[in-house]
Order: C-alpha cells, then sequence, then structure tokens
C-alpha cells in the first residue's frame, strides 16, 4: 500500500491507516515522548522513552499505553507493523486518516523541535 504523500515526515497518511515511525529507549528514567529527530537519511521519527524493560512485549505494550493517552485513540486502534523487537519501530492508527492525521498534526506541533539522533 503506497503512501498518499513521499515526504521523509514521521507521519505517513494512507487511505485507511495513518502510520507512525518511532524509536524507543526502554529502560529509561520516566515514560513519555521526548520530541522529533532525524535519522541520517533525513527522515524523521518521534522519539519515545519508556520505564519498562525490553523483554516479553512490556515495553511495547507500555508504548502503546502511551501513545493512546497522547493522541486520544484506542489502544486496540493502534499496531506495530514493523520493528517489534527492535528499538526503531512503525506504529500503524486505524480508523478515519484524516481524522487521525488532523489530531496527530496538532499533538505534533506541541513536541520539542527537531534534533540529530
Amino acid at each position: 500500500m503506497a503512501p498518499l504523500s513521499f515526504d521523509r515526515s514521521a507521519v505517513r497518511i494512507f487511505k485507511d491507516n495513518v502510520r507512525v515511525s518511532l524509536r524507543l529507549t526502554p529502560k529509561a528514567s520516566k515514560n513519555g515522548i521526548t520530541g522529533i529527530a532525524q535519522d541520517a537519511d533525513g527522515g524523521e521519527f518521534i522519539k519515545a522513552s519508556v520505564t519498562t524493560v525490553a523483554e516479553a512485549g512490556k515495553a511495547n505494550a507500555q508504548l502503546i499505553k502511551i501513545l493512546s493517552n497522547e493522541w486520544g485513540v484506542a489502544k486496540s486502534s493502534l499496531e506495530i507493523v514493523h520493528g517489534r523487537t527492535n528499538r526503531r519501530k512503525v506504529v500503524e492508527i486505524s480508523g478515519d486518516a484524516p481524522t487521525v492525521e488532523r489530531k496527530l498534526a496538532a499533538w505534533m506541533k506541541s513536541l520539542p523541535g527537531k534534533s540529530n539522533g
């Protein structure tokens, strides 16, 4: 399924869902979203951290809980579609893509600015 836009944004809009690129840091001092960064190729990702360990899916479950609260969407609408066992992940948000896109656009404006890393 091709995205409707091909930019290097952390948020990619498709016809039936939205996908968000993230980098997760487990065993951090606190849970939360810490900002937006760029990889070496210029692609953006959202930086997130959880206090749980990366074992038996605990860090992923905590990430889904945090994203559900941050984005105001049901946990059942979120799925890690790439990177279940990796720090780099892609989370898919099912639902009405234009509505989700508007929520995320407003939410992203509140994040700390871009940095390399």
